[in-house]
């Protein structure tokens, strides 16, 4: 007997439908897997066969042959045990109705018949829907993730009886649903907050004009002086994820096996990979290609302190992601693009014991010292960091003082506003943010007066800076115009901006 049975693969993270064909003949007894399946497939014949055995089937005696379609596309992932199950079962008259060909298949099978959860079920769910299926099977355990998706049948089981039941007509299993937003609210909540931080009203203001823009930041300065402190409190200030974005992370999220049976992620992920972080660890990849730091911080922080500690091999790794917002991962089996749309936030000490210029300790940095430490940051990464700022010791008054602080929920608002007017000026060209402007609609929207230009021009000349460098002071100068509600760039706008443009030519020159 034959039957027909279709489930999906992953490439990156793009889904593709693969037909399971399986058939049962006479001769002796035998259970082959053909079409390029990976090692995890070729193991799925005993967990198949217990697992069958074991929810109370009979397994055939006959020699079974399951072909993977298409042949040449190689098959990964430990999701076709449940087709493969479903196919013998078909074959075998112990499901007796006619599977629908627009029901898509997958999960992974214990031994005991209990389906468990796969990673990447979101992608693949997406992937089926935009081909036109009409329901989709999955673990019971990754139907909070795939919930919220509309436009296709969720069915969660939870063992191999239940999916017996259910093709046959024994048991109704109503499709699964969620409605971004209204569960697990608890998630968005922040237990760090910018209130916390005494003084450094410079720092702050730093980092609240580059969340704004999404433009990325260098912090320099001594130990203890709170860099990685607003470091970790900067997602408290970004606007929450919108549905599609939330869709985006949690994508990416699932096919690293990252989600741990949650549903969508709301918080904007904060990423802070320590410094023996390898290359492929940093920019994705493997035999079986995966998502990076780079990818796991889509849509919201990427994080590194003392960023002079890494190796200059995996800091070089950055500089396309920075200006794509994508890497490409190319391996033998093919080439893989995962989406890479962060804002780099980097620490520093200015010099190996961290005390140069530091008015209360004494440096015992020899300047060939210091050169070398700061030569481990390439000119080419630095000068894709919009915003450089020097970071001073915090004083004792500010310690002490009572007074209270701005809170994450006021500097939030005025983000969420800046956001609003980039939205909505950049409809037309499809980009959500200033650090998103490139080539002629720089000229459009970061027009500055002839006083703005003289000045620019005037730093150009001083400071050595780059073309790259000179349009992300326009940038960070239509970020803070945009914060002060201004529809034109000032001249003190640009002054501003031109500020955070110096360390380059102080500490790297």
């Amino acid at each position: 007997m034959l039957s027909k049975v279709k489930t999906c693969v992953l490439f990156g993270l793009d889904g593709y439908v693969v037909h399971v064909e399986t058939d049962l003949s006479n001769g002796l007894p035998g259970f082959n897997i053909v079409g390029l399946p990976d090692v995890s497939i070729k193991e799925s014949k005993e967990r198949v066969r217990s697992s069958i055995k074991n929810s109370g089937y009979k397994f055939p005696v006959s020699r079974i042959t399951v072909n993977l379609a298409p042949a040449n596309l190689k098959k990964e992932g430990s999701q076709i045990d449940l087709p493969i199950a479903t196919g013998i079962l078909a074959a075998s008259k112990i499901i007796k109705n006619e599977i629908s060909e627009k029901t898509c298949i997958m999960g992974e099978l214990s031994l005991d018949g209990k389906i468990n959860a796969v990673h990447g079920a979101l992608p693949m769910v997406i992937s089926m829907r935009d081909k036109g299926f009409d329901n989709i099977i999955i673990p019971a355990d990754n139907k909070e993730e795939c919930g919220a998706i509309k436009g296709i049948n969720i069915i969660p089981l939870e063992n191999l009886n239940d999916l017996v039941d259910f093709f046959n007509g024994i048991t109704t299993i109503k499709p699964y649903s969620i409605t971004y937003g209204i569960n697990n609210d608890d998630d968005i909540n922040y237990y760090e907050d910018f209130s916390e931080i005494k003084g450094q009203p410079e720092m702050k203001r730093a980092v609240e004009i580059a969340a704004a823009g999404m433009h990325n930041i260098l912090l320099l300065g001594s130990p203890g002086s709170g860099k990685s402190m607003i470091a970790q409190r900067i997602p408290t200030i970004l606007p929450d994820l919108t549905f599609e974005e939330s869709l985006e992370v949690t994508k990416i999220y699932s096919i690293s096996g990252l989600l741990n049976k949650r549903g969508l992620i709301k918080k904007r992920p904060f990423r802070s990979p320590h410094h023996t972080t390898t290359r492929v660890a940093m920019a994705g990849g493997g035999s079986k290609p995966s998502p990076g730091e780079v990818s796991l911080a889509h849509y919201g922080v990427l994080f590194l302190d003392e960023i002079p500690e890494f190796p200059k091999s995996v800091l070089e790794v950055l500089r396309q992601p920075m200006e794509d917002g994508k890497i490409t991962v190319s391996r033998a089996n093919g080439s893989f693009m995962f989406p890479a749309k962060y804002m780099l936030v980097s620490a520093m000490n200015p010099c190996p014991c961290g005390y140069l210029g530091d008015p209360n300790h004494e440096c015992s940095c020899n300047q060939g010292q210091i050169d070398k430490y700061l030569s481990k940051i390439s000119g080419p990464l630095l000068n894709r960091i919009d915003i450089q700022i020097e970071v001073s010791p915090v004083k004792y008054e500010d310690l002490k003082n009572d007074r209270v602080e701005e809170s994450s929920k006021s500097i939030k608002g005025r983000i969420i506003k800046a956001r609003e007017i980039q939205k909505e000026r950049y409809k037309c060209i499809k980009i959500f943010t200033n650090s998103e402007l490139s080539g002629k609609n720089i000229a459009k929207f970061c027009k500055v007066n002839k006083e703005s230009e003289a000045m620019l021009k005037t730093a150009f000349e001083t400071l050595g800076l780059s073309a790259r460098a000179y349009n992300k002071i326009l940038k960070v100068s239509r970020t803070i115009a945009d914060l002060n509600g201004s529809e034109n760039i000032e001249t003190h706008h640009v002054a501003e901006a031109i500020q955070y443009r110096r360390l380059d030519r102080k500490y790297w020159r």
